[in-house]
């Protein structure tokens, strides 16, 4: 993730050894690595969103009792829904989905390798690790705890994972269960990418989801109405990453202060709520396959707006060096902050993808994610985060891989608030 242009190539480091490219190079200047080899499937043009209808038009928020994030009691269900009709083709699911294998209860949290008792390299079983992670014997560097998490709670999963490139993992999760005042179920996944051209990246991706995570959990319980919890989560989550921000002598933050891009996504109540800042994207995936998918989410970045602005048309636009550059993130040098909140009412069960652009990649559009998110991800969420990072990472796994997917189903007839 970075705020930069992307290079011709469509790389902003060596798929060889990680040195940082230029624009133009044809061949990396640390290991001669030949970039026009990179395959061409590894960089594609972003597609528009599809909707799943038309977005809830919700009526204004109460107001907010000063110094408080807490609004009136609002029951998103009594709001006028929008269905997901329409229908174009899909391809067959991957062929991986097909084999079931039975997920193991999830591991309880373990120590890195490199802070373990006797303090030994995890390669060479003789050397001490030191104090940065690295074998004073052999050099191997050592697992870190940041390197592949997972997570299962309440009918949702998320996994993160480094990658096949990258030094460490700069994505970040949160994944949570709640219940509205009701006391109907809610659902929570915010996944952040830290942007790699800032100073702490992870840092930044950490502090943000911890912090929307948490502001959901506060506000939905006590009656807040989704779309605004929402918009005050990433609101929460501007604030923790600003607060990482050095200040310079004149009291201004540091220029390249840490950043991240967001999105996030709540069910609750029969509606489906998605926010965002950035280009991490949400999809929708209807159980039924004949039905189709859609994005939920419109990048922050140069091309969209460009094509937004009518100053380019969609295949000018992505062709261009600088279509991916992201104009929205946070942090203490971002724009002035303009949450993305988005809300829908699916008329039928299906599953969220929630992910940074490691896994969207390679799977940009609708239908593509539509392919390789297995056909029982509802029931076995854990099992098809899995498979979309293994996705991602058979196809080179390039950057860090999040992805969170979250059910929804069509509530029963007749069912509504109590």
């Amino acid at each position: 993730m970075s705020q930069k242009p992307k290079p011709s190539h469509g790389l902003a480091a060596c798929p060889g050894c990680a040195e940082p490219l230029e624009s133009g190079d044809r061949f990396c200047g640390a290991c001669g690595y030949d970039l026009s080899a990179v395959p061409a499937a590894e960089t594609g043009p972003d597609r528009p969103t599809v909707a799943i209808g038309t977005p809830v038009n919700w009526p204004d928020a109460p107001p907010r009792e000063a110094g408080s994030l807490s609004t009136m009691t609002q029951h998103p269900g009594d709001l006028p829904g929008t269905d997901s009709g329409g229908d174009f083709e899909l391809a067959a699911p991957d062929p991986r989905a097909a084999v079931r294998v039975d997920d193991p209860a999830p591991a309880p949290a373990r120590e890195p390798e490199a802070e373990r008792a006797d303090g030994l390299c995890v390669a060479c079983r003789a050397g001490r690790v030191d104090t940065d992670g690295y074998c004073e014997n052999c050099g191997h560097a050592q697992p870190r705890e940041r390197d592949h998490m997972e997570r299962e709670l309440g009918g949702l999963a998320a996994v993160s994972d480094r990658g096949l490139r990258h030094h460490r993992n700069e994505d970040a999760f949160a994944v949570s269960a709640t219940t509205l005042p009701d006391g109907s179920p809610a659902t929570v996944a915010v996944v952040c990418d830290g942007v790699s051209s800032a100073t702490r990246p992870d840092e930044a991706s950490a502090a943000a989801a911890e912090a929307a995570g948490a502001a959901l959990l506060a506000a939905l319980p006590r009656g807040t109405h989704p779309q605004q919890a929402m918009h005050e989560a990433i609101v929460a989550a501007s604030e923790a990453v600003n607060s990482l921000a050095e200040k310079a002598a004149d009291g201004e933050p540091h220029r390249n202060a840490p950043a991240c891009t967001i999105v996030g996504s709540v069910v609750a109540d029969g509606l489906l709520v998605v926010g965002w800042v950035g280009d991490s994207r949400a999809y929708w995936v209807p159980d039924d396959r004949a039905a189709p998918a859609a994005r939920l989410t419109e990048d922050d970045s140069w091309a969209a707006q460009m094509v937004a602005a009518g100053l380019m048309n969609e295949a000018e636009a992505y062709a261009d060096e600088r279509a991916h550059a992201i104009t929205g993130w946070l942090g203490a040098d971002a724009y002035e902050l303009d949450p993305h909140t988005v809300a829908f009412k699916p008329d039928r069960s299906g599953v969220v993808v929630v992910c940074t652009d490691g896994l969207w990649n390679y799977a940009e559009g609708p239908e593509d994610m539509a392919r390789v998110v297995p056909p029982d991800a509802a029931e076995r969420p854990l099992h098809g985060a899995r498979v979309l990072v293994g996705h991602a990472l058979d196809g080179g796994g390039h950057d860090n891989i999040t992805v969170a997917l979250v059910p929804f189903a069509v509530p029963p007839q007749g069912a509504g608030p109590a």
